[in-house]
């Protein structure tokens, strides 16, 4: 039994005309808005904490990141109970390949919509387990001890720079974007959270304008998502910022 502290928002930031991000908190939808809830464990045998950045210009993007989140919430309250990890994990692989083909289809179907796509980062609370997943470029990170560490690995093309690793906005993988073969890193991560973690997901909206050292500081600090987000539009906000943020008390 956790008690779970969970705060989350998605802006549009200072440049772009509209949001194509989405965040899900429990069982909100969250776009250009933000949102806060506490629950336990104990009330529920599942929920989905996910967000996704959504691609292609226009309203595409939105379209395809509203319609994958509120696809996984479905099929997650949908899914049988007691389910062993395994069998969870096969679920949510032919998950992917359904909702992959849904997005690229709408693609094919409206030439508006073609090629329209979106990343994925999720923590899932299924049977009393918790798991992660990815899909793009979105970051799962976790904040332990005052320390702070990605999680997640981007799916994106990078390169070095004076020995620094540099984030780029070429995605290798994703839902949609006529990408047939899409791929999860998903991990059950039961085993290895404790009293007092906090996890944060982000589109890259934050981490491209805020440090890592800078977010790990507004986290000690207690920052909410919306600060968070705030703070990359302080800097710039070049992009749509959405991020998540949860604590984890036993």
């Amino acid at each position: 039994m956790s008690r779970i502290t969970l705060t989350a928002a998605s802006r549009v930031g200072c440049v772009r005309s509209n949001n194509e991000d989405m965040v899900l908190a429990y069982d909100q939808f969250i776009r250009s808005d933000a949102y806060q809830t506490e629950f336990m464990t104990e009330n529920t045998d599942r929920f989905v904490i996910a967000l996704a950045d959504g691609m292609g210009g226009h309203q595409a993007g939105e379209v395809a990141s509203e319609e994958t989140l509120s696809n996984l919430k479905f099929f997650i309250d949908d899914l049988p109970h007691g389910l062993a990890s395994g069998e969870f994990h096969e679920m949510m692989l032919e998950w992917l390949k359904s909702i992959n083909q849904i997005i690229n289809s709408r693609g094919l179907v409206d030439q508006s919509k073609l090629e329209m796509g979106t990343t994925l980062v999720s923590v899932l609370y299924y049977n009393q387990r918790y798991y992660w997943m990815n899909c793009g470029d979105s970051r799962l990170y976790r904040l332990r001890d005052g320390k702070l560490a990605q999680i997640s690995t981007d799916h994106s093309l990078s390169h070095v720079v004076d020995g620094k690793k540099r984030h780029s906005n070429v995605i290798t993988n994703c839902i949609g974007a006529g990408i047939r073969n899409s791929y999860l890193d998903f991990f059950d991560l039961t085993d290895d959270i404790l009293e007092g973690d906090t996890y944060m997901i982000c589109s890259d909206g934050l981490n491209d304008m805020v440090p890592d050292d800078i977010i790990e500081q507004l986290l000690n600090e207690g920052c909410t998502a919306n600060h968070l987000c705030e703070a990359a539009i302080d800097r710039g906000g070049y992009d749509n910022v959405s991020t998540c943020v949860f604590h984890v008390e036993n």
